[in-house]
């Protein structure tokens, strides 16, 4: 209930789906008007089909985005895509930024290095997803920050005590080999795969320090395999190469959350190093928890890349080759 005197503004507006056919207008609006339903959550929007008009009832921000989402995602229905909701999702987060809707109070993570900020409003939401919320996916190519501002959101947390400790899990897939029959102790045998997240560690935080945190065990690194039947509380875990996971492993890494805990997964899917026709867990979770509750799921693109110039160029040129093929 409003308090005396305080009203809500509440606006109108109309989307049409020009000369759409009822198996578009079931395509734009989603099994069980799914597609719809995850707007209006999204968004705080009322949303009203009435055969190819929708009208949208909510704050007017709210409303043009939404408007502006349904245009989106009808292009893509008359282009022929199949709809789900992670491309939804995808969607909504495209026509925020555009809008500039999304923007934040802080934009930075303070480390002992100093301020770390995000270049670009899609790694500022990145920022600003991980702190609000438990579980955050960073989707996207190489050179985007995913892994870096991930370990800096980490840091943070740990100066904090907003966190106890850090865990650090990747997947050991790239070299085709068993952990078992690589020679070394645990740590060093996952010390290769781990890597990007030793040197954003190092970076933020010093060699000497590191290597304290880790001997009294709040950095700690475990290969994916080996986090079956832990439950993880007050922790910060990173779960990096995450399109490397089988469905089977992403799901078993993300019911190891216990309380106080909070996940950040990372990947690349189209960097899929797992046999062929074996589907990727990462894929998969994009659908599966694309429009939960306390789940966000951040989209990098190529325009995002921070490395050399070239990098951003190569994952256009890969991703126009893909296209082709």
């Amino acid at each position: 209930m409003e308090p005396p005197g305080k009203t809500l503004s509440v606006s109108h507006g109309d989307f049409i789906a020009e000369q759409a056919s009822a198996a578009m207008l079931s395509e734009l609006s989603g099994e069980l008007d799914s597609h719809i339903k995850q707007i209006e959550s999204r968004l705080g929007v009322v949303i009203l089909p009435r055969g190819t008009r929708f009208h949208i009832t909510g704050p007017a921000v709210s409303v043009q985005v939404a408007q502006d989402v349904l245009s989106h995602l009808y292009t893509q229905v008359r282009q022929g895509r199949s709809l789900s909701s992670h491309w939804v999702h995808h969607s909504i987060q495209n026509v925020q930024l555009e809008a500039g809707v999304t923007a934040v109070e802080s934009f930075g993570v303070q480390t002992l290095k100093g301020m770390i900020r995000g270049r670009g409003q899609r790694q500022r939401r990145y920022l600003e997803s991980i702190r609000h919320n438990d579980l955050t996916f960073g989707i996207g190519p190489a050179g985007t920050g995913k892994t870096y501002l991930a370990v800096a959101a980490a840091v943070e947390q740990m100066d904090s005590n907003q966190v106890r400790r850090l865990v650090l899990v990747r997947p050991a897939v790239e070299a085709g080999e068993r952990l078992g029959f690589l020679p070394g102790s645990l740590s060093e045998k996952v010390d290769p795969y781990l890597r990007p997240l030793y040197d954003a560690l190092h970076e933020m935080l010093g060699y000497e320090k590191v290597a304290k945190l880790m001997e009294r065990q709040v950095i700690e690194v475990a290969p994916l395999a080996y986090m079956r039947g832990r439950t993880l509380n007050d922790a910060f875990i990173i779960l990096d190469e995450a399109q490397n996971t089988t469905p089977e492993q992403m799901k078993m890494f993300l019911t190891r959350m216990g309380f106080g805990a909070k996940v950040v997964v990372t990947g690349d899917v189209t960097q899929v190093d797992l046999p062929r026709g074996q589907l990727s867990g990462l894929v998969q979770v994009m659908d599966v928890l694309g429009d939960m509750p306390g789940v966000d799921m951040v989209f990098f693109e190529s325009a995002d890349v921070v490395r050399h110039p070239l990098v951003a160029r190569i994952v256009e040129a890969y991703d126009r080759f893909g296209a082709k093929t």
